[in-house]
């Protein structure tokens, strides 16, 4: 068995009468202390600069140097070297003025018993352990600090292009298709968002959309979205290369995406409104899984919710939704919003502003931003959720 054996500290005494010196270095070496002596200031600067001592004992009159210069000069190159002033009972008041001066103790002549003095060699020593610990403490935080914040930085500049990658994915804002023009604003409460909308020319008659809310926030929810913005192209991509049109009828879309989702193990599910509108006849037909507030249909008199209860994606793989079909008026707004927006308000209140939209009701190009702004989604708002703004108009002019 290895013992691990500490060296002892080393005690270097100043003191220029020897008979006080000798009894210093005796009883101390007694308690297992090494000792060295001088007996001048330029000495006992020299042992120091040389030896590196643990401890300083160090009396005010010196010859040579006077003690508090000797004081002053190892503070000076050696802070953390503890120095006790070892004065006469007549320079208390000088002794006073070396502890100002960085001196950590003093012990007064005539030393009647030097256990007095080695406890306060023993206590400074301690004390000087303490602060060098803590040195190193506050040294390994820093180090520390320093890797967290560049792993940070790291994240946050991952976080920053995804969200660039994400905001590139959706589509161009105002965008028209016939005399329907769809505006959209996302608004993530992290860098990345759980919410989506995406609108699309199927074929030359129809147009589809969506909005989607990911469960979760964040990264995990965030790539969610982008599967399913990828799924989603790939269906109305195979209406054109394999005449596989399920892209055109809603029910059928989310049961393919809820069936290729729940296949893959995400532990993630998420509501969605799916529409399709046809721009010959139109008519608008959708299926929603999950999805509220319900769509807000205003024909500049009257709202119309487009209520179609279902159930979320990716919870249960059998599941079917049923595809319910309505008539767009000449002059119409469509607004579908996530449900972020129910988490900033109570419900009665969100009622009420809902209500202001009729206030829209001449204005067939909504302002999303103004929409935002009115149902208390202000700019640089801490939001609980992400929430999301899909507004489809449709104007007399366009047409």
């Amino acid at each position: 068995m290895s013992t691990t054996m500490t060296a002892p500290a080393k005690i270097l005494t100043i003191e220029d009468e020897p008979p006080i010196r000798d009894s210093i270095v005796a009883y101390l070496e007694d308690s297992g202390f090494t000792m060295l002596e001088a007996e001048d200031g330029p000495s006992g600067l020299e042992i120091f600069r040389n030896e590196h001592p643990d401890v300083v004992l160090c009396d005010l009159r010196l010859p040579g140097m006077d003690g508090l210069e000797v004081l002053s000069t190892i503070t000076a190159e050696s802070p953390e070297t503890p120095v006790i002033i070892v004065s006469g009972v007549s320079l208390l008041n000088y002794a006073v003025q070396a502890l100002k001066r960085g001196a950590w103790d003093y012990v007064t002549k005539p030393i009647h018993d030097m256990a007095v003095l080695e406890s306060a060699v023993r206590r400074v020593i301690e004390h000087a352990d303490l602060q060098r610990q803590n040195q190193e403490y506050r040294k390994h935080l820093e180090t520390l600090n320093r890797e967290l914040s560049k792993t940070l930085k790291h994240l946050q500049e991952d976080e920053e292009a995804g969200r660039r990658i994400q905001f590139q994915l959706l589509p161009e804002d105002n965008l028209s298709f016939g005399s329907y023009t769809f505006r959209r604003r996302l608004f993530p409460s992290t860098y990345l968002s759980g919410d989506f909308v995406e609108y699309f020319p199927i074929d030359d008659r129809h147009v589809g959309f969506y909005i989607a809310d990911v469960s979760g926030h964040g990264a995990a929810s965030a790539f969610v979205t982008v599967m399913l913005n990828t799924l989603v192209i790939q269906y109305r991509d195979a209406l054109l290369l394999s005449a596989d049109d399920t892209a055109l009828h809603p029910g059928q879309m989310l049961q393919r995406l809820n069936r290729d989702l729940c296949r893959q193990n995400l532990d993630k599910h998420l509501t969605l409104f799916y529409g399709v509108i046809d721009l010959q006849e139109n008519t608008l037909r959708y299926s929603n899984a999950g999805q509220f507030p319900y769509p807000m249909l205003f024909d500049g008199r009257t709202t119309r919710l487009l209520e179609s209860p279902g159930r979320p994606i990716g919870l249960f793989e059998d599941v079917e939704y049923r595809i319910r079909e309505c008539g767009l008026p000449q002059e119409c707004i469509l607004v579908l919003v996530s449900d972020g927006i129910l988490e900033l308000m109570p419900e009665s209140e969100l009622l009420k502003r809902y209500n202001k939209l009729l206030l829209y009701r001449h204005d067939m190009n909504l302002d999303p931003d103004k929409l935002a702004s009115d149902l208390g989604v202000m700019a640089g708002r801490r939001l609980p959720d992400d929430i999301a703004f899909l507004v489809m108009s449709r104007c007399r002019g366009n047409e």
